[in-house]
């Protein structure tokens, strides 16, 4: 039983987690450059797995109130990931340049890292929408188990950013190519637009 619950969860987190965003591209851009891949890592985890908890406690206190609220929960949450599929799938196919220089050349600051990864985490507003509207709103239907579920999604958090983070220099020889370099400068060109917006 428990399992089936966390399994849940885990699968709804990865489902939300894995589209390409700027937290996303961040990380995958330090694990190419091999800088401060870990503490990255864990902080983007970390905050994942709070925010998780907090909108698990917070959801079963309101929506267990009103059943046609985990109604509505359910479909907009299917619009929304249908919606932010589309849009990761769109973006893809999407190429930029914006600068010569090579993006496995920069170096990022330490100081730099962390501000940005709690940046693309805590000002990111649909990183809300998946915690606790989401994620919080489904797991309502899993009372009095809800925990379990949310354990799930933010296992998935910590095994995805990993994976993310340190797979990405195994595939730096691939990247490194010049038909695929174009599309490592739109995912760091993606990240760089989304930060100033």
């Amino acid at each position: 039983m428990s399992f089936n619950i966390m399994l849940a969860g885990f699968l709804m987190g990865l489902g939300l987690i894995v589209p390409i965003g700027a937290q996303n591209a961040f990380v995958l851009k330090l694990g190419l450059l091999r800088q401060h891949v870990l503490p990255v890592v864990l902080l983007c985890a970390s905050m994942d797995a709070v925010l998780i908890f907090l909108g698990v406690s917070f959801a079963g206190a309101t929506f267990a109130q009103y059943t046609w609220a985990l109604t509505a929960i359910r479909y907009v949450g299917v619009s929304f990931l249908l919606f932010y599929g589309a849009r990761a799938f769109l973006n893809a196919f999407r190429h930029a340049q914006p600068s010569t220089q090579s993006p496995l050349l920069q170096h990022v600051s330490f100081r730099t890292a962390v501000l940005t990864c709690l940046g693309f985490t805590l000002l990111n507003p649909h990183v809300y929408l998946d915690t606790f509207v989401l994620i919080g709103g489904l797991s309502v239907q899993y009372q009095p188990h809800q925990f379990y579920f949310a354990l799930g999604a933010a296992s998935a958090s910590f095994i995805w950013f990993l994976t993310l983070g340190f797979g990405a220099r195994f595939s730096e020889s691939f990247i490194c190519q010049k038909p695929h370099m174009a599309c490592f400068r739109s995912i760091d060109w993606h990240h760089h637009v989304e930060h100033r917006l």
